[in-house]
């Protein structure tokens, strides 16, 4: 052979990365079978036992059918991407699949049962709808929140690389390295000059055109590209070495704070683009909230009745003073109304602020203290369980504010806030809201802002229920009141 005989072979590749193992994809598939076989069950029990014939279940046709069906459920839930965590980022889209899929897996049952020429009445498939998603969505509810707490303590984090050293990337490294319930370990950056970068932490490991070669020695099992930090051509180049080596690749849009559900990629010529829906604050879905906020306030006001009392009598026994506290807030559109609480504090509390402003632990133009020295015994303990805020209810009833939403801001605090803050008056402030579900004390007082503005400019009825379903454990667990 000559010496300078052109070498015709392919360029040798690096094996890929191992991927992750598939036990815990396993797992997931036993406790959903578990769950729609426990479904089915109930939903035939209860109607047998209702029909005043028990002896029926064994012999009727629901077994056969919950064996036979058990594949289906399965391979649609595989449709539904229940089993791809890149699908299941955020708990309210799983739950949205998950809806879908329970209503494909009754339709299964009914198409089962045509085959199988066995009766199966409407209300009995109704009944295991209903059943199954309260079931699969308390399984994967509790796996979700198992998950959550050994990421938040450092474990079963995915390790990645960040292509890009510019503000995006920096961000994006401090937001995964803060917020570690995302599944993310940062071991470095691609950079073209880690020279001039060596300070970072974790360090620049080397040029992006080296990633697929820094990737693999350093044993990660992805990148996330910013977009913003690497070059047009460089994008698709660096990606497509990825994929080809096995790596796992995700790539930043550059949007901000705007919902995955409001985005639809759809291709203009050769390039992916993102259609941004807007946020609908008319028609029939601002007058459903509206309703569910009159019928839940007006309930709540009812049950609790017997609990206002036993508050009112301690409040009273424990300090001089009203048992309810008004104070002028800002509502949506800006305009001023009362806010109702129960009193926690002193009577001269409101007077007593300009002494203590110098302790004040919150930033912007928040003010907050963990103990605060006007606060009484029981109004600590309404605090702790987020009691003071009940009578709110009224407001809500009376349409200045919602069961969600940003918190309703006092005059002063508007005074300090810039332009951007201001679109949060541009709905009803809330009893609760993603603030007080997310963030509270811990929070910087941007980061409050940011939150809120987030709610704004992506409402939906859906992310309201989320919001309110979190309410519940935040409060039994006192996580963030002061």
């Amino acid at each position: 052979m000559h010496s300078n005989a052109l070498d015709l072979r392919p360029p040798q590749t690096l094996s890929p990365p191992r991927r992750p193992s598939s036990r815990l994809k396993l797992l997931a598939v036993a406790l959903d079978l578990a769950a729609i076989i426990g479904a089915v069950v109930v939903a035939a029990v209860v109607r047998q036992v209702s029909s005043g014939d028990a002896a029926e279940i064994a012999r009727g046709p629901h077994p056969l059918l919950v064996v036979a069906s058990l594949p289906i459920w399965i391979a649609i839930f595989v449709n539904f991407k229940l089993y791809s965590a890149r699908y299941l980022v955020r708990g309210v889209e799983e739950f949205r699949r998950l809806v879908r899929a329970c209503a494909a897996g009754v339709v299964g049952i009914a198409v089962l049962s045509y085959a199988f020429t066995q009766y199966v009445g409407r209300g009995l498939l109704v009944a295991v709808f209903f059943l199954s998603v309260l079931f699969t969505g308390s399984e994967r509810l509790l796996v979700r929140r198992t998950l959550t707490h050994q990421r938040r303590a450092g474990n079963l984090l995915r390790p990645v690389l960040i292509a890009g050293t510019n503000v995006e990337a920096l961000s994006l490294c401090s937001m995964l390295s803060t917020e570690t319930w995302h599944g993310y370990r940062v071991v470095g950056f691609l950079g073209e000059d880690p020279g001039e970068e060596a300070s970072l932490e974790p360090p620049v490991l080397g040029p992006v055109g080296d990633a697929v070669a820094i990737a693999s020695r350093t044993g990660v099992s992805g990148v996330l590209i910013a977009t913003t930090s690497v070059g047009f051509a460089e994008v698709n180049k660096l990606t497509r070495d990825l994929t080809d080596a096995g790596f796992y690749v995700e790539v930043s849009s550059a949007l901000h704070d705007i919902a995955p559900e409001r985005l639809l990629v759809r291709p203009l010529g050769s390039f992916p683009f993102y259609y941004v829906e807007p946020v609908k604050r008319h028609g029939w879905r601002p007058i459903a909230k509206r309703v569910s906020d009159i019928a839940l306030a007006a309930a709540g006001l009812v049950l609790l009745i017997p609990l206002f009392v036993v508050l009112s009598l301690l409040i009273k026994v424990n300090s001089r003073g009203s048992v309810y506290f008004c104070q002028e807030r800002v509502g949506k559109d800006g305009r001023l109304f009362r806010l109702y609480k129960f009193r926690t504090m002193v009577r001269d509390a409101e007077q007593r602020v300009i002494e203590l402003r110098a302790y004040n632990e919150a930033s912007g133009p928040l003010f907050k203290l963990r103990k605060d020295p006007r606060v009484t015994r029981v109004g600590r303990f309404l605090r702790r369980w987020s009691l003071d805020e009940l009578p709110q209810l009224l407001n809500v009833l009376r349409g200045e504010m919602s069961l969600v939403g940003p918190r309703p801001a006092l005059p002063s605090e508007v005074a300090g806030w810039n332009v951007e803050a201001h679109g949060r008056l541009r709905v009803r402030p809330g009893l609760s809201g993603m603030w007080q579900v997310l963030g509270r004390r811990d929070s910087s007082f941007e980061e409050y802002i940011r939150l809120d503005l987030y709610y704004v400019d992506n409402w939906s009825l859906l992310t309201d229920l989320g919001i309110l379903a979190k309410t519940v454990p935040t409060v039994l667990f006192g996580r963030g009141s002061y």
